[in-house]
């Protein structure tokens, strides 16, 4: 993506001045400005997968049900999914078989345009969701919920059923698919304009979304929980990653999200500006297609393991704003058991398995590069070398993402890199959707029958330690099958303006606007 000329970059800065933001190096008290690479693609609560969007949601939806949060010993705030807070639903009960969720709404809360958030909108909306094919229905079978028992008790009361005990249900509620929408404003405008359009009951009304330049949010001051602490907010698309440093240091923003790595010590010595970073579940991996030669056989995957330079990814590409992936769980989610990995740089290891597999002098494939980031470049073209050193010639060809997608999900790429952030940070969740043997994003047709016996058998256990200790079990499995090779756990980098604080950091990485102050 070519940057940002003067001309550019002068007409985004008078666009910030324009949406209220104040002027270059002076935003206004009542606004915050935040850089965001993109603008997002639908602000439809069952839709939605980006990180823009979702941000933009979370704003002007509430749920059911909500995060808790923590403060670690450094004075850091975090988010904690398997703390659940009430939001709309101020309590609920639950069955002694654990089957049956019975939640009890605030009475006296009301959309934006006035309507009331009753159990009427509960049900709309969890209907919608199980009717929409895709996320949203596929949530719903991650949470066990069974559409025929979600049922109105009375107006302020709904039950939900599920199909057997689930750990992770309150905290898929929590999501932003599960946003409560007002049937009424639906029925008005039908579901296409929720992608362009939002009332919700949360703390931020939408005043308007253009994916090419942003999004402004103002405070809804009736909010059930009180106002917001700042009048508005500017989320502004800065698509080039040195604008936004450039923007933050300037002070013609108040904060920028997804800030480069190589940017990061120049940045905590700039005046005026503090740097966030925080250790994320967001995982980077080199999958290899266990249904395609040569990746069939677990030997030539592990010795591609042995060949990764992962010192080198973390130092030289991540500037250390990464640590090691050591188990495909990653360590901060509960279960992570990292004891199994083995996969230090050798490749003497790694030439050794190659012969013992077949592959004495080595052998030639295909890796896909998806487009849209620097870290994935950088990193394959130095496993590509590190490869030539054992022999395996590493052909990359470089894809535009959408395409990249498309053929990653149908499992047609042999080798590829890819990123997953868990939203529910547990390893079921975690696990489930990746390296299940009928998992939605096992994209590498990685099967392994016992892994499948122990995540299926962890679903259905209600205890959290005996849960969470069959986790453990599966993961030295997945270690020693090298389905993939485990690069690196991502940081989460913001950069922040002296003077705004309420910044909290939760896995899913979504920034909730609500604490912040300026």
């Amino acid at each position: 993506m070519r940057k940002y000329t003067i001309g550019t970059l002068l007409a985004v800065l008078l666009l910030v001045v324009a949406l209220g933001a104040g002027t270059t190096g002076a935003l206004a008290a009542g606004t915050i400005t935040i850089a965001y690479s993109e603008g997002g693609h639908t602000l439809d609560p069952v839709m939605a997968n980006d990180l823009t969007s979702d941000t933009v949601i979370l704003a002007v939806y509430d749920q059911l049900v909500t995060y808790g949060t923590r403060k670690l010993p450094d004075g850091r705030v975090v988010g904690v999914t398997n703390d659940i807070r009430p939001m709309l639903a101020e309590r609920w009960t639950v069955s002694p078989d654990k089957k049956v969720y019975t939640f009890y709404l605030r009475k006296n809360v009301k959309f934006s345009n006035g309507d009331p958030v009753n159990a009427d909108a509960v049900l709309f909306t969890l209907n919608r969701i199980a009717n929409t094919p895709g996320n949203g229905s596929f949530l719903f079978q991650v949470a066990s919920i069974d559409p025929k028992q979600v049922k109105k008790i009375d107006d302020y009361t709904v039950q939900i059923g599920l199909t057997r005990p689930n750990a992770m249900f309150l905290q898929v509620l929590a999501m932003y698919t599960f946003s409560i929408l007002d049937p009424a404003v639906v029925k008005e405008h039908g579901n296409e304009w929720l992608a362009s359009h939002a009332v919700g009951s949360g703390p931020f009304k939408l005043v308007s979304w253009d994916p090419a330049n942003g999004v402004i949010l103002d405070a809804n001051k009736d909010y059930w929980q009180g106002p917001p602490k700042v009048d508005r907010v500017v989320m502004q698309v800065i698509p080039e990653s040195s604008n936004r440093v450039a923007f933050l240091k300037a002070g013609s923003v108040d904060m920028a999200v997804e800030v480069p790595p190589k940017d990061v010590r120049d940045l905590r010595a700039a005046p005026g500006v503090i740097i966030r970073s925080d250790p994320s579940v967001r995982i980077l991996y080199f999958a290899m297609n266990c249904g395609v030669k040569p990746f069939d056989n677990p030997k030539v995957r592990q010795a591609i393991s042995y060949a990764i330079p992962y010192k080198q990814l973390i130092n030289d590409v991540m500037y250390g704003q990464a640590q090691q992936l050591r188990s495909p769980v990653p360590d901060g989610m509960p279960g992570y058991n990292g004891s199994a990995w083995h996969y230090s740089y050798d490749l003497k290891k790694a030439k050794k398995l190659l012969t013992e597999a077949g592959y004495p002098h080595g052998f030639t494939f295909d890796f896909t590069l998806g487009s849209g980031f620097d870290d994935w470049e950088q990193d394959a073209v130095l496993i590509q070398a590190s490869l030539a050193q054992i022999g395996v010639k590493m052909n990359i060809t470089r894809m535009a993402r959408p395409q990249f997608l498309q053929l990653m999900s149908q499992k047609k790429l042999t080798a590829f890199i890819s990123k997953w952030t868990s939203f529910v940070n547990d390893p079921g969740y975690h696990l489930g959707f990746l390296l299940d043997g009928k998992g939605p994003a096992n994209y590498i047709n990685y099967d392994n029958p016992k892994v499948d016996a122990l995540l299926a058998e962890a679903s259905k256990e209600t205890d959290t330690a005996s849960r969470l200790k069959l986790y453990e079990e599966a993961q030295p499995y997945i270690v020693r099958d090298a389905p993939w090779a485990f690069l690196y756990q991502y940081a989460r980098v913001v950069g922040i303006r002296k003077g705004v604080s309420g910044y909290i950091f939760y896995p899913d990485e979504l920034i909730r606007f609500y604490p912040l102050s300026k």
